[in-house]
C-alpha cells in the first residue's frame, strides 16, 4: 500500500512516500481504508522526534482519518465491514490502509464526508475536552480563544459558541478573524494590529474573560493572564507561537486564575469513557448544524511537503487534509 514513510526522526522534510504492506487487524484491532487524513502541528512533532510518542523507526506518521471499515480483529463486535468511521491512531494515517484499536474508531458524524471527518476527532475532541472536562465553561461565560481561525481554535469558537458561551477571538489578519466571526464569534481580535488585553477589557466591560483557550502560547499567553477575570480558568492547548511561557504564580494567586494543562491524547488511555461520551455530544452538535469543519487544503500525499509548510507557517484555516 501507498504510505509516508519516516525513517529517521530529523524532521518533516526527511519523510518519503513508497510503499508497504497491508497489515492485518489483531485482537481487537479494525483495518480502516483511509479516504482522508488530518494533518497535526503533532505529526510535525514526531516526524522530528520531539513528540511524547516516538514510535520505533520507520514509521507512518499521521494521528486522525476517515474511512471504510474492511476488517475486523477478534473480539470486534461494535463495527462491521463498509461501516464510515473517523478514528485517532497513535501513527499510521498517512497510508492507503490504517490499523486502528476499536476504542478509538467512531461513527461519522451525520452529515459530514470524509474530508471534513478526517480532521474532526482530534481538534473537535480536543476542544470539546478543554472546555468541558477542564474548564467547566459555563452559558453565558466570556470564552476567549487564541488562534482561532487555525485547526483546533476555530473548533473552540463553535463549541463555545453552543456551549451558550460569549466567544471573543483572537487571530493574525483581517481575513483569519472574518472566518472566526463566520464560525459564531461575537467579536475579533487581530493580535498583529491590535492590543489584547485593552480590546478584551474593552469588549468586557472591564472584567476581562472568564475561560481563555490557548493553543498559541508565548505573548498570546502572557497578554491573556493580564486579559482575564477573577476566577477565570486558562487553558493550555500547546504552542504554536513556539515560546513556551513561564507563568508568573504571583498573578494566578491575586486573582485566583487556575492555568490547566490539557493534553487530550492521553485520555484514550486513561478515560476512553469520556471520549466516547464527549464524540456523542459532539456528533449532536452536528448535527443541529452548530459544527461545520472548515477545511484549509486538501492535498494528495504526495504533497506532504506543502501540507506540513502551510501548517508550520500558520497560514492554513481550519485543517490541512491529505488523501492517500
Amino acid at each position: 500500500m501507498r504510505a509516508l514513510i519516516c525513517e529517521q526522526p530529523e524532521g518533516f522534510e526527511s519523510l518519503r512516500l513508497g510503499d508497504m504492506p497491508i497489515p492485518a487487524p489483531g485482537p481487537g484491532e479494525v483495518l480502516v481504508e483511509v479516504k482522508a487524513a488530518g494533518l497535526n502541528f503533532a505529526d510535525s512533532l514526531m516526524c522530528a522526534g520531539k513528540y511524547q510518542v516516538k514510535p520505533p523507526v520507520p514509521f507512518v506518521p499521521g494521528l486522525e482519518l476517515a474511512g471504510m471499515v474492511t476488517a475486523l480483529g477478534q473480539g470486534v463486535d461494535t463495527l462491521k465491514p463498509g461501516q464510515r468511521v473517523m478514528a485517532v491512531v497513535d501513527h499510521g494515517a498517512f497510508a492507503a490502509s490504517a490499523l486502528c484499536k476499536a476504542a478509538d474508531v467512531f461513527p461519522i458524524p451525520e452529515g459530514l464526508g470524509f474530508q471534513q471527518a478526517a480532521g474532526f476527532p482530534i481538534a473537535y475532541g480536543t476542544s470539546y475536552g478543554a472546555l468541558v472536562w477542564k474548564a467547566r465553561l459555563q452559558p453565558g461565560e466570556t470564552l476567549l480563544v487564541h488562534g482561532a481561525a487555525g485547526g483546533v481554535g476555530l473548533t473552540a469558537v463553535e463549541i463555545g459558541k453552543a456551549l451558550g458561551a460569549r466567544v471573543i477571538a483572537t487571530a493574525g489578519g483581517p481575513d483569519k478573524c472574518a472566518i472566526a466571526l463566520a464560525h459564531g464569534a461575537e467579536a475579533a481580535i487581530d493580535y498583529k494590529a491590535e492590543d489584547i488585553r485593552e480590546r478584551v477589557k474593552a469588549l468586557t466591560g472591564g472584567k476581562g474573560a472568564d475561560v481563555v483557550y490557548d493553543p498559541v502560547g508565548g505573548d498570546v499567553f502572557d497578554a491573556s493572564l493580564r486579559a482575564v477575570n477573577w476566577n477565570a480558568r486558562i487553558v493550555i492547548i500547546g504552542f504554536a507561537g513556539g515560546r513556551v511561557p513561564a507563568i508568573p504564580a504571583n498573578i494566578l494567586l491575586v486573582k485566583n486564575v487556575d492555568a490547566l494543562g490539557f493534553y487530550w491524547g492521553s485520555y484514550r488511555q486513561h478515560r476512553p469513557d469520556l471520549l466516547a461520551a464527549g464524540f456523542a455530544a459532539l456528533s449532536g452538535m452536528a448535527a443541529a448544524g452548530q459544527l461545520r469543519p472548515h477545511i484549509s487544503e486538501i492535498l494528495p500525499l504526495a504533497a506532504w511537503h506543502q501540507g506540513f509548510e502551510t501548517l508550520l507557517s500558520r497560514r492554513a484555516t481550519g485543517k490541512i487534509v491529505f488523501e492517500p
